[in-house]
């Protein structure tokens, strides 16, 4: 996740872990950010065979039920209901059923984040949301003026599991910057902002009003820049293939206009 989390889970004790076992990794579905009394499915995977997982959040291990459709070598863990107090850092890790029993290193960190502790910020787009493709788009994201605490923003699209972007604020607002969009960066996108210490408060459950992004500009159709020397040879090869069948339809009405032979 970030940098800043690598000391949450510091003093783990002093557990046997071989360090020939591979990391696994912990993932969130659908999304690591998500509003009160919902559910989340977190998914510790590794490739290592006949091991039992772990889960933990910061350094104190927790029991859910893991969910019936876990394979070998993946644990989904089912979080329902959630609420603030679910908030906060998650690593997963894995035993060896057989001896020696010793458990992997634990996975990086995933931070779960459940909104609702804090007003909703605002996102506003200078280009009023409709830009041309190839184009940088700046998304500004602006939390209300009572908030004191330090703070991370993230810039969410509707549809992706994960944020678009993770990033620090200047003052009371950040700016996400699109660099050269294409039309498959259209969408509605939103902006939540959280506390990256305890007790992880995040903003309201409806983050902030959605803002539609329009890109203009068709897919598959040439832009200035776009002519490489394979579209250039294609085009060449149309052009041909276009006077060639020019040819054959001229041919074919001028057979037609000729009188029969040996007509008078």
């Amino acid at each position: 996740m970030d940098d800043s989390l690598t000391g949450l889970c510091a003093g783990r004790g002093n557990r046997m872990t071989d360090e020939t076992l591979p990391k696994p990794s912990l993932s969130a579905r659908p999304s690591w950010i998500m509003p009160p009394k919902s559910n989340v499915t977190l998914q510790c995977h590794t490739s290592t065979n006949d091991v039992n997982f772990a889960l933990r959040k910061g350094n104190v291990p927790v029991e859910f039920p893991q969910s019936p459709d876990s394979t070998e070598g993946m644990a989904r863990f089912l979080l329902t209901d959630l609420q603030a107090s679910s908030s906060g850092p998650y690593t997963c890790e894995y035993y060896r059923r057989e001896p020696p029993q010793r458990s992997s290193q634990p996975s990086d960190i995933l931070l779960l984040l459940v909104t609702g502790e804090f007003p909703k910020p605002s996102l506003q787009a200078p280009q009023r949301g409709v830009v041309t493709a190839g184009e940088t788009v700046t998304l500004q994201c602006q939390r209300p003026d009572n908030i004191f605490m330090p703070i991370k923003f993230a810039l969410l699209k509707a549809g992706a599991a994960e944020p678009i972007r993770v990033q620090d604020p200047a003052g009371k607002e950040t700016d996400f910057s699109l660099r050269s969009v294409t039309v498959s960066d259209a969408g509605n996108y939103s902006c939540v902002y959280f506390l990256m210490r305890a007790p992880f408060w995040a903003s309201d459950s409806q983050p902030s009003d959605i803002l539609l992004l329009l890109v203009t500009g068709e897919e598959g159709v040439p832009r200035r820049g776009d002519y490489t020397t394979g579209n250039l040879i294609r085009l060449g090869l149309a052009a041909i293939i276009v006077v060639i069948m020019g040819a054959f339809l001229v041919e074919a009405w001028c057979s037609q206009k000729e009188p029969p032979r040996g007509s008078v």
